[in-house]
């Protein structure tokens, strides 16, 4: 028999504590163990319930959720899923509290609140199912990075083309494994597309937040952009993004919203790109994440000429794309997070 999910749900507001609390006890395979007003009461809760998930509001009187996550998870590492508000703080605070560690959020419903809401529990309990499995033991002991600064950076020099390409997918555990991955990254690196399984609104924050931290520039994705070195292109939430050969230079097709493999933006959809369009001249990676989106078009990728690894086991959030992309046969290995950034610029010289 399966194991019941423990979830403590932390909110200030006593009724969105009683709607997340039966939404999520519909599921037989989740139980809800206790409720907390303030991350105060949610400290002491969690080391008296021990519970297996956390769902956690962004924004709260005392001390809001990345502050709290900040103090909580490198003394008891446990997987936090944010119930984020879709305002522009509540945006902000979302991203940074995933870089502070939660494996992934979900967005209250601000329109048609009825129907809304049975959606967002739904992607609740499918988001607390996946957090149970989520690896967070890397963050025991660890400090985490500083908010960083917002003070405006000098411009960034960019060349007009490049001749290579590389393609990067995730999802959950995605937004803090690619940040490491692209502050490694050199400001003369061949362009860069990436795909990150997140909602419309919040892939801009997430990319201005990258080009505060970042020698390369980093931007959403808009339809005509050039695949430039220096430059990273983020795919816009809720828009299939593709790489296209234009004459000497490539440059990012973005439309559609049908879901493909499950999501939209789709790692599948750019990666079946790139390996049309780019072929040899391409190198991949595949970041934590769960299911399979990006398995055949990294396998594509490779079969087309292209150098392709994924992340590690032990330094995934959540070991799904990533594992089946290697199944598959797409990626060649299997990498440690921190050795992905020069595995990577290392493809770009090596020879098949």
């Amino acid at each position: 028999m399966p194991k019941v999910i423990r979830v403590l749900v932390v909110d200030d507001s006593a009724l969105v504590r009683n709607i997340l609390s039966q939404g999520l006890s519909i599921d037989p395979g989740i139980e809800v163990v206790g409720t907390a007003s303030d991350p105060y009461i949610a400290r002491d809760k969690i080391v008296e319930l021990q519970p297996d998930v956390l769902t956690l509001d962004v924004e709260m009187p005392r001390m809001d959720g990345v502050a709290f996550l900040r103090k909580l998870m490198p003394q008891y590492p446990i997987p936090t899923v944010m119930v984020s508000s879709l305002t522009q703080r509540g945006k902000q605070i979302t991203i940074d509290a995933l870089d502070a560690g939660a494996v992934d959020f979900v967005s209250k419903p601000t329109s048609n609140i009825a129907a809304g809401l049975n959606a967002m529990l739904m992607e609740l309990r499918a988001k607390v199912k996946i957090a149970s499995t989520a690896n967070v033991s890397h963050w025991k002991g660890r400090r985490p990075s500083p908010p960083p600064q917002t003070a405006p950076r000098a411009s960034k020099a960019l060349s007009e083309s490049t001749n290579k390409v590389i393609a990067i997918g995730a999802s959950t555990g995605g937004t803090e494994a690619i940040r490491r991955v692209v502050e490694e990254l050199p400001a003369t690196t061949p362009g860069v597309v990436i795909v990150q399984h997140m909602p419309a609104g919040f892939t801009k924050m997430f990319a201005d937040r990258l080009n505060q931290l970042c020698q390369m520039q980093v931007k959403e994705a808009e339809d005509g952009d050039r695949v430039r070195s220096g430059l990273i292109l983020i795919a816009a939430g809720g828009m299939q993004m593709k790489v296209v050969r234009s004459g000497g230079f490539y440059q990012v097709r973005c439309g559609g919203t049908e879901k493909v493999s499950g999501h939209c933006p789709s790692v599948d959809v750019l990666m079946h790109s790139v390996a049309q369009q780019v072929g040899s001249n391409a190198v991949a990676a595949m970041l934590t994440g769960m299911g399979q989106d990006g398995a055949e078009g990294m396998l594509a990728m490779k079969t087309g000429g292209a150098r392709c690894i994924a992340q590690d086991e032990a330094s995934s959030v959540v070991f799904g794309m990533p594992k089946v992309a290697y199944e598959k046969g797409g990626a060649e290995r299997l990498v440690p997070l921190e050795r992905v950034a020069p595995a990577l610029l290392g493809l770009l010289t090596e020879k098949k």
